[in-house]
């Protein structure tokens, strides 16, 4: 219970103990099948409160399992709550029943109010900061994390008239609907892109913007398969000078990209970057390629800055003139890393030195290169609305279920 919130006129702090009810899932012995009745585990639940069944993570049990079940069976508008596990406290709504029939597993749990809460305006508490806050503190255990069913005794929510609740739930859902649609957007781009990487990294685009086709356009036989006549086989250490991140003083790097000589920092892992500073040994010129060594193997970002590179990065330097974009895009859809099993997979200057892409002209290099940067400018300007769109939501959720913010006026 927040002690700082200033209760509304109309509102009270409610332990959640004397409403809900929680209920945990099951499954048969031998777990998940390959069909039968939609089974949701926390796979299940998004970050964003959604849940996401699909056939990338779909699990069953069997029908006549379901019909002796006594708990665990989800309905319309349930509440679900990851339990144990890496992700426990997550939390999602499940808005509209995807199958007639639905169970949870035993790593969830169900959460319905008896009639002090609506559904919605419940859900986007637990999803809260303040819901979430508590959440936290009701988790027990280091080794195996997880939550039990008394997670509700003494869990304080703020509850409003059941009729601002509705325009609450309501307000927060067409927020979270704008960021469904645009989500399926980006993926909509993505797909898009994926589907043209194929032919714009194997057939290419003439000098009339089109994709070549064996039947007008003259193809090659080549050791990376059929290539257009005028493309050639090399390998990255040809083209490029190859060298590898140093092992660099973190600690005179900063946030502050104003100031003089500042340069960013980039590594393998995203926790590193966002700082800027200067070594002299490992600063790299704008227009090179960075490739990740350690982690997520051989994943290249073109660079067009001056920039410094960490250990277990790779830099690829141009030594003629290249498109790094469409090299970058050949290297992350094309290429296939391979290591050998000695220790920590890595990828050294040595190994990528010798791995060999089909290179267009310099001209359709930059046609390629342009293509895809049209997509990913539509995919990039999503991300951002998106983003906007979250911060939103996060500001609404603060002042709409504290009342600081009434919607007596649109009732």
């Amino acid at each position: 219970m927040n002690e700082e919130l200033k209760v509304p006129e109309g509102w009270e702090w409610v332990n959640i103990e004397n409403d809900v009810v929680v209920i945990s899932g099951m499954r048969p012995k031998g777990g998940a099948i390959d069909d039968g009745v939609p089974s949701l585990g926390g796979e299940h639940i998004t970050s964003d409160g959604r849940v996401i069944f699909s056939e990338d993570n779909a699990k069953f049990i069997p029908e006549k399992f379901y019909k002796l079940m006594k708990k665990g069976k989800v309905e319309k508008n349930d509440i679900l709550i990851n339990k144990d596990g890496a992700n426990t406290g997550k939390v999602a709504i499940l808005r509209e029943k995807f199958n007639p029939e639905i169970a949870i597993n035993e790593h969830l749990f169900i959460v319905r109010s008896k009639s002090l809460f609506e559904q919605g305006f419940l859900f986007y508490w637990f999803f809260s900061s303040f819901g979430t806050r508590q959440l936290k503190e009701k988790i027990t255990g280091s080794a195996q994390p997880g939550l039990t069913s008394n997670f509700i005794k003494n869990f304080f929510v703020l509850c409003p008239p059941l009729p601002e609740q509705q325009k609450i739930a309501e307000i927060l859902e067409t927020v979270d609907n704008a960021i469904e649609k645009t989500d399926a957007i980006i993926e909509k781009y993505k797909r898009i892109k994926q589907g043209l990487m194929q032919d714009l990294l194997t057939k290419g685009i003439d000098e009339n913007w089109q994709i070549r086709d064996e039947k007008t356009h003259k193809f090659k036989d080549s050791p990376l398969g059929r290539i257009p006549e005028e493309w050639e086989v090399v390998r990255l250490g040809e083209v490029f000078d190859i060298f590898a991140g140093g092992d660099i003083d973190m600690e005179n790097f900063s946030e502050d990209k104003t100031l003089k000589h500042k340069y960013p920092v980039y590594s393998n892992s995203l926790e590193k970057n966002g700082l800027y500073g200067y070594s002299s040994k490992y600063k790299f010129n704008e227009n090179c390629i960075t490739v990740t060594g350690r982690g997520t193997l051989g994943y290249a970002v073109p660079r067009y800055e001056k920039f410094n590179a960490i250990i277990r990065l790779l830099v690829l330097q141009p030594k003629e003139q290249l498109n790094i974009k469409f090299v970058a895009e050949y290297i992350n859809n094309k290429i296939k890393i391979s290591t050998e099993n000695t220790g920590v997979p890595q990828l050294t200057v040595p190994h990528i030195s010798g791995y060999s892409i089909s290179l267009p002209p310099l001209p359709e290099q930059q046609r390629i290169a342009a293509v895809l940067s049209q997509i990913d400018e539509a995919i990039e300007k999503e991300q951002a609305y998106k983003e906007k769109l979250e911060r939103i939501k996060k500001g609404l959720m603060e002042d709409l279920l504290t009342g600081r913010v009434r919607v007596n006026c649109l009732l």
